[in-house]
This record gives C-alpha cells, sequence and structure tokens, in this order.
C-alpha cells in the first residue's frame, strides 16, 4: 500500500506541473541570448540536433516547435495583441508574418490571412484523427501551428499560430536595426 501510495504521489508531482529541469535556458530572454550568439546557415538551422535545441528553446518552446505541440487557447502572448511589427520565428528569427495581416479570428490563437514572402512551408498532418496542414517556419522546420481555408480576403487563409513559436520585433526595433 506503501508503494502505491508513494507511486501516485510520484504521478501527481509530474502532473501538477512539477518542473522538468534540462540544460537549456528557462526564460524566453535567456533563449533569444542564446539563438543570437551563433549565426548559421539555412542548411545549419536545418542539422541542428535535438540536444542543441534544447540548448536554445525554453521547455515550452522546444515542446510547440521542435515536438509539434500545441499551446491552449487563449493562453498565448500574442493571441490578442494588436502592436505592430513583424512576426519572426522563435526558433531561428526568419520574418514570418506582418502584424498588418494579423485579424481577430476568435480561436484564441494569433491568426494571420498572410505569410511574408515564402517563409511558411506545409505538411500534411493526419494526427489526432484529423486530416489538417500543418505550417512550418522554412528555415528551421519549427512548427508554427495549423493553416485552413476559412480566413478572411484576399486569401481565404488563416494561418493559425502558437505565440509560442513566433516573436514579434515592434517596429521601432526594425528600424533600430536598420541603422
Amino acid at each position: 500500500m506503501r508503494a502505491l501510495i508513494s507511486l501516485v504521489a510520484c504521478f501527481a508531482a509530474i502532473g501538477c506541473g512539477a518542473p522538468v529541469s534540462h540544460a537549456g535556458p528557462q526564460t524566453v530572454e535567456e533563449a533569444k541570448a542564446v539563438r543570437s550568439q551563433v549565426e548559421r546557415t539555412d542548411e545549419e538551422w536545418q542539422q541542428l540536433s535535438e540536444d542543441e535545441w534544447r540548448q536554445m528553446l525554453t521547455e515550452e518552446e522546444f515542446y510547440i516547435l521542435r515536438k509539434k505541440g500545441t499551446e491552449r487557447a487563449f493562453t498565448g502572448k500574442y493571441w490578442k495583441t494588436k502592436d505592430e511589427g513583424t512576426y519572426v520565428c522563435r526558433g531561428c528569427g526568419l520574418p514570418l508574418f506582418e502584424s498588418d495581416t494579423k485579424y481577430k479570428s476568435g480561436t484564441g490563437w494569433p491568426s494571420f490571412w498572410d505569410q511574408i514572402g515564402e517563409s511558411v512551408g506545409t505538411e500534411v498532418d493526419n494526427s489526432y484523427g484529423m486530416r489538417r496542414t500543418e505550417i512550418v517556419c522554412n528555415r528551421c522546420g519549427g512548427h508554427l501551428g495549423h493553416v485552413f481555408n476559412d480566413g478572411p480576403r484576399p486569401t481565404g487563409l488563416r494561418y493559425c499560430v502558437n505565440s509560442a513559436s513566433i516573436t514579434l520585433v515592434s517596429e521601432s526595433e526594425e528600424s533600430d536595426h536598420d541603422h
């Protein structure tokens, strides 16, 4: 009986959000600092190992970008923001979406009706008994979310994106980088 109680207590600690430690950064700021230390080519981004990604990403970022996870609706940082700028891949920094293509979809995730150039790729996703179109960063292959054909004009698309897979670079930050 004691063994059963110990086992239940162990599972409860794990299931109730007990921190799982890994060697990577714990905050988004720490993760950004680690990523910015090394310049990489597109090919080098695609060849990073799981351990290298763990060193650069927080647990949540790793779960979403590398393990194709999903954050809960209405919980992500960007689902209702109206700030202007460019949304870039949280993994590699590739510009993905402009804020003027973001719209309120009512889904609880940031939604965009267009991507920047060819920055976002697609893959077939047959998980959970559904057939969906997954969207990925075309530089590092990081999972961003899914795209649906129920968006507004002019594209009719809804790029439904996890906040933890993107970072908003404000227009003032963009102009600082230009000088």
